[in-house]
């Protein structure tokens, strides 16, 4: 996951982009906001993992389901953090290993990034297929969706994505590879866009309903104005977090070269922090909105105080 900013710094030592080299400085994200987003994520995502565990009524695929979004958005922090300590541990000279040695810690660790994060997207893509089958096929919600289905999905999930990050960072210089990644991405956009507009119109068309039937339609604006709210804000979040790493990637595939191209990969730690930044925001999104969720967390921050 590195590669990229390594090979932008080499591209801007070329010639070429030697020009422009001077308006394509990046940004200089302090390590402490990486290490403060890091650790607002952990608590967080920690949170809702106890309170779910914590919670019988919360035993359910949907909550199962965002506790890995969570498990899965802490393994990116973590990993985040790790692979942060572990050079500036390295740069202070606190931590002195051969070259061989410190390839191979960075192959791990890249690969636990990876793997937290395609799992993250995973994840994202299951729950809008879970919420799908709730609205759409409600009465027949509780045999589609059984707990040994549940269990199986999270579990392929885990198994696939696992195995996909070490391909991949195995084999990081493959563009084909690249590719995967990037059509992996845009399958979870598209995915999501489809059900959630999907859903908004089956509740617009509900609210259109109760509406016809009723003289107000106060409450049919604000019902209809509420759901394009809700759809924005998932939708934009996830393209606004995810969007600058894969056109990363893509301009990675694309022009290498290029001048604009080598200046764009030049902000790649702002890439990064707007990722971390996904896993400080996924649970405002997809967990604290339940009251039951709430008010279980609440009852764990009192257990901790």
């Amino acid at each position: 996951l590195r590669e990229p900013s390594n090979a932008s710094e080499g591209n801007q030592s070329n010639a070429t982009v030697g020009a422009s080299a001077g308006r394509c400085q990046g940004l200089d994200i302090p390590n402490e906001l990486f290490l403060a987003l890091g650790l607002v994520s952990l608590v967080e995502n920690l949170l809702v993992v106890a309170a779910i565990l914590k919670n019988r009524n919360l035993h359910s695929p949907t909550y199962y389901f965002i506790g890995c979004l969570a498990v899965s958005d802490m393994l990116v922090s973590i990993s985040n953090l790790a692979e942060m300590l572990f050079m500036l541990l390295l740069e202070h000279g606190v931590l002195v290993m051969r070259p061989s040695i410190v390839r191979h810690m960075d192959s791990v660790i890249d690969t636990l990034i990876c793997s937290s994060v395609v799992s993250s997207l995973s994840f994202l893509g299951v729950i809008a297929v879970d919420r799908y089958i709730t609205i759409f096929y409600a009465l027949r919600y509780h045999s589609i969706m059984t707990l040994q289905r549940a269990v199986v999905t999270m579990a392929s999930v885990w198994l696939a994505s696992t195995a996909s990050s070490t391909v991949l960072i195995t084999y990081y210089h493959s563009n084909t590879i690249r590719l995967c990644l990037i059509g992996f991405f845009l399958f979870m956009l598209v995915l999501m866009l489809v059900l959630y507009i999907h859903m908004f119109a089956l509740a617009r068309h509900h609210l259109h309903s109760i509406s016809s039937q009723q003289k107000p339609t106060t409450a049919y604006r604000g019902g209809s104005l509420k759901g394009a709210v809700t759809l924005t804000i998932l939708l934009g979040v996830f393209f606004i977090c995810w969007g600058p790493f894969f056109f990363h990637l893509i301009l990675i595939v694309t022009c290498p070269t290029n001048p604009f191209c080598t200046c764009f990969f030049s902000y790649f730690n702002l890439f990064l922090v707007l990722m971390i930044c996904n896993s400080v925001i996924d649970p405002l999104i997809y967990a604290f909105r339940s009251q039951e969720l709430r008010r279980t967390l609440r009852e764990v921050v009192t257990c901790f105080w």
